[in-house]
C-alpha cells in the first residue's frame, strides 16, 4: 500500500466543498467537546466493528486531535474505507482551528478563531 496523502486544513475544506467527507475518528467525548461542522463522527475504536463508508462516499478525509492517531492507524483507516480515496487531515482539529477554520464547541457555539486564515481574509473585507 502506498503512503496516504496528508492534506492541509484549507485543502481539506476545499475538498469537502467538492464532496469529500470529513470523518472524526476521536472518541465520543472528544467529538462532543469540540468538532468540525459537518464532520461525520466514527470513533477509531469502532472502525473494525462498523465501516465508516456510506452510500455515495468516494473521498474520505480522516482526522483526530493532532494528526498522530490518524497517521498511526493510516493503513487500518484505508482498509476500512474500502474503494474510497483516503486522505489524512494534517495536524487534526488543532491545525484546523489554527488555520482559522470554524469548530463547534460542546455548548453548540461556533468558534471562528481570529488569528487564522478566515480571520485574516475577513479583515480584508471590513
Amino acid at each position: 500500500m502506498s503512503e496516504i496523502e496528508t492534506v492541509t486544513p484549507v485543502r481539506a475544506m476545499q475538498m469537502v466543498q467538492e464532496g469529500a467527507v470529513l470523518i472524526d475518528i476521536r472518541e465520543r467525548n472528544e467529538h462532543a467537546s469540540e468538532n468540525i461542522p459537518g464532520a461525520r463522527h466514527h470513533a477509531l475504536s469502532q472502525i473494525d466493528a462498523a465501516h465508516p463508508v456510506r452510500a455515495g462516499d468516494t473521498v474520505l478525509i480522516f482526522h483526530c486531535r493532532s494528526g498522530a492517531r490518524t497517521r498511526m492507524n493510516a493503513k487500518r483507516l484505508a482498509a476500512a474505507a474500502g474503494e474510497c480515496d483516503v486522505y489524512l487531515l494534517g495536524g487534526g482539529i488543532e491545525a484546523w482551528r489554527r488555520a482559522g477554520l470554524p469548530t463547534i464547541s460542546g455548548a453548540g457555539e461556533t468558534n471562528h478563531p481570529q488569528g487564522g486564515l478566515i480571520g485574516r481574509l475577513s479583515s480584508l473585507f471590513r
